[in-house]
């Protein structure tokens, strides 16, 4: 089965530069081209979309707000973050909303392709620098909650996230607070890149956040 691609940007060139770059591609199919973010949004219960290949700036709707809303009302798309700004800031609040990856407009076609097959699959995929930007966030949001006294050292905090999933659950959830892919949880268990992302699915909407990257704050807050 094809991967179903929804195409949002302003700029015509861009959508035609995608289109052109996936003609030949028998597994990608591209349902739809969205000029803004209120048309994207509109366009996802008609075409159906696996992957939203989608621009920050944008009129009406930035992507970075168009991200917050489909995360929350189509969890199953997977948004990939396609913008000429390598800007930090933009960066980590496409991560905090949900998106599942950035590239920039000056990438070459084998790492787009590489990028969209990537998060079809439930992987995240986020070149260097924009790695070692989300990597740097981690490490000082986590030196700044280990600054603070924990009241409970010994015990896992009542109501937290690892009181709230299953054993499995709990192993899929120390993976990725160790930083590992959906590709190698599978390996390690020996279950399908699927299974993973159903699982990390349903620990997200257990711990009541809306992204993995959320997630893995919470749990390293919460964790014993």
């Amino acid at each position: 089965m094809s991967i179903r691609l929804l195409i949002a940007d302003d700029h015509a060139v861009v959508r035609k530069g995608i289109r052109t770059l996936l003609e030949d591609e028998t597994d990608i199919d591209v349902v739809g081209e969205a000029t803004d973010g209120d048309y994207a949004i509109d366009m996802i219960p008609e075409v159906k979309p696996d992957v939203l290949l989608l621009d920050i700036t944008m009129p009406r709707m930035s992507g970075i707000d168009v991200t917050k809303v489909v995360s929350k009302q189509y969890p199953n798309v997977r948004i990939l973050i396609f913008s000429m700004h390598h800007n930090p800031d933009y960066i980590l609040k496409a991560v905090q909303h949900g998106a599942a990856g950035y590239l920039l407009k000056d990438t070459n076609e084998e790492e787009i392709l590489r990028a969209v097959r990537s998060v079809a699959t439930g992987e995240f995929y986020y070149p260097p620098s924009a790695s070692s930007i989300i990597i740097k966030q981690f490490m000082a949001d986590s030196a700044y909650q280990t600054s603070e006294p924990d009241p409970e050292p010994e015990r896992v905090r009542p109501g937290s996230v690892w009181q709230k999933i299953t054993a499995r659950e709990a192993q899929i959830l120390t993976c990725l607070t160790q930083g590992m892919s959906n590709r190698q949880i599978a390996e390690r268990f020996t279950i399908s890149p699927n299974t993973v992302a159903n699982q990390r699915a349903s620990i997200i909407r257990k711990a009541g956040v809306t992204s993995s990257f959320e997630l893995v704050q919470l749990a390293l807050k919460d964790e014993k």
